[in-house]
């Protein structure tokens, strides 16, 4: 008696449970009802004919494992959460343009990210990334590579193969030397390495005869090489505080710098807090020209 009591009771919770699970299910919304890959895709928008997904500033530690079914997407946006890790299943997503995983917490990058062979923007600035994988030299249709304010002394040589690349942001790192590979990239317009622990820049520099941009300030440079002043594109240099006593008497030929810049965004040559010696300090108080006219006569 006492059993058959006991299974009327669990037969009567059982049939309470099923009905609050109808009725749970009756109270959801039309999106909750979706496979959760269909839910995310809810979430993609079409901006100038690229399909787009942003999940920016939601606190996510972990990407939503049916993400990485969108194998359509072409632009997302993982920044600003607090990922530590990305899935080997990223490459899953082919036809990835544009992929954006700054302000994370990422310690590595797979070396699945070599799969995106339709990838042109990478941004992984703002991490705690202490290299790069080798895979990443696969992805040659980059053009703009930021690896900013992470913990990288290097890169590896296979991105010598990023041909097309026109924009590299190293700066904030713990790079020693520029590496060997960027002399490679031979279509860069900017090269931004500020805030790293150089000594000199390499004659190599000659080869990217594109450039128009070069900031390296807050280094520890000590001269500038006059292969340097090859690169006739420049219209900005920076080399604010680093440790620069003179500059190469070919400088003058480096004439679209017009001028003594101050402001980090003006174009011309930036060249305050260095140890310069006599006379070309007291020459640049007269401003560019005047040190230009100066190095043509020595």
């Amino acid at each position: 008696m006492r059993r058959r009591r006991r299974a009327e009771m669990g037969g009567k919770k059982s049939k309470i449970s099923a009905d609050d699970d109808t009725a749970h299910s009756a109270r959801k919304t039309p999106e909750e009802n979706l496979p959760s890959a269909e839910r995310i895709r809810k979430h993609m928008t079409t901006h100038f004919g690229y399909s787009v997904l942003s999940l920016a500033r939601r606190g996510i530690r972990d990407p939503p494992e049916d993400l990485w079914a969108l194998t359509d997407l072409q632009k997302l946006n993982l920044s600003l959460n607090s990922l530590q890790s990305i899935p080997s299943s990223l490459g899953s997503l082919e036809n990835l343009v544009v992929l954006n995983l700054w302000g994370n917490q990422l310690t590595s990058l797979p070396p699945e990210i070599g799969r995106l062979r339709n990838l042109k923007v990478l941004f992984a600035y703002r991490n705690r990334l202490s290299d790069v994988p080798e895979e990443l030299g696969c992805c040659t249709k980059l053009e703009v590579l930021s690896l900013a304010n992470n913990l990288l002394t290097g890169l590896p040589s296979t991105l010598s193969s990023l041909d097309g690349l026109k924009k590299l942001n190293l700066s904030h790192n713990h790079i020693n030397h520029i590496p060997g590979c960027v002399y490679s990239m031979k279509s860069l317009v900017f090269l931004q390495l500020a805030c790293n622990r150089l000594e000199n820049i390499a004659d190599q520099i000659q080869a990217l005869a594109d450039l128009k941009i070069l900031i390296v300030e807050g280094n520890c440079i000590h001269s500038l090489p006059k292969m340097l002043c090859r690169l006739t594109k420049l219209e900005l240099l920076n080399v604010d505080f680093n440790d620069i006593q003179s500059v190469p008497a070919e400088m003058h030929r480096l004439r679209r710098l017009e001028k003594l810049a101050c402001h980090p965004l003006d174009k011309g040559l930036h060249i305050v807090h260095n140890p310069l010696l006599k006379p070309i300090k007291e020459v640049l108080d007269g401003g560019l020209q005047a040190l230009y006219s100066y190095l043509r006569n020595t």
